[in-house]
């Protein structure tokens, strides 16, 4: 589970079951300065009803059921990757704690229709952490296709995310203790706008079984969490490439 982080591609778009492997570089955390490379899944079934996907920002699992053409209501269980020290500088100069990685569970709606030519999927998700510390986000994430030519497609995407306020105090928030330890001002954020991104979506046919996949996202900080003393920039960058198998 470690391995299995997010990695948004062209399948979002898509029925097709996909399996393979990419390379995402990433920041150490969202307002961090730090860019770090991985290795990530390319996962995508949809079955009737069990899930399993790491194309729609998260890695996730669950059921879902169609209430009407295009219209589909689920659960899923959510890989959350938390944060990890040592991957930036930053918070091991200010020796800020580790927060564990774990899992989410929520509800999501999810809505798929074709505009023309052009595919549109629409997909708001509820996550709340089993570690109860670290509170409850919401996701609304919006995708449509953009080209189609030969091998080649493209498309693009935006999403939003909101925090509770324990969520965003566990990651961007800072305790009387926490400011002792780390040499920052105490900051306690509140509920609210977390980010917001918008990203290029890419596939390329290789064969009648392979696609070469990947994205660029830019995504910025908001709300509360944007003024945190944590937050080295508000704007990060995310990039993958991947090449996947086709069922």
């Amino acid at each position: 589970m470690a391995a299995m982080l997010p990695l948004a591609v062209f399948a979002e778009l898509s029925n097709d079951t996909m399996f393979g492997l990419g390379l995402r570089t990433r920041p150490a955390y969202d307002g961090s300065a730090s860019q770090r490379s991985e290795i990530v899944p390319v996962v995508r079934y949809l079955g009737e009803p069990w899930f399993l996907r790491s194309t729609q920002g998260l890695l996730e699992a669950g059921a879902r059921v169609e209430l009407m053409s295009g219209l589909h209501a689920g659960a899923q269980l959510a890989y959350e990757p938390g944060r990890r020290s040592r991957e930036s500088a930053f918070l091991q100069t200010h020796q800020v704690a580790d927060i564990a990685r774990g899992v989410s569970y929520g509800l999501q709606l999810e809505w798929d229709h074709t505009f023309g030519p052009m595919p549109v999927t629409l997909l708001v998700r509820t996550r709340h952490q089993t570690a109860s510390d670290l509170g409850d986000q919401a996701d609304v994430r919006l995708s449509a296709g953009a080209v189609q030519s030969g091998a080649f497609g493209a498309g693009v995407f935006a999403q939003s995310s909101w925090a509770s306020t324990k969520a965003a105090r566990a990651y961007y928030g800072i305790d009387a203790p926490g400011s002792v330890t780390s040499g920052l001002p105490v900051f306690q954020p509140s509920s609210g706008w977390l980010y917001a991104s918008a990203g290029l979506l890419w596939s390329f046919r290789l064969g009648p079984r392979w696609d070469l996949v990947g994205s660029l996202e830019a995504r910025r900080l908001r709300g509360d969490a944007a003024q945190s003393p944590l937050v080295e920039k508000r704007r990060n960058g995310y990039a993958t490439a991947g090449l996947a198998s086709r069922f």
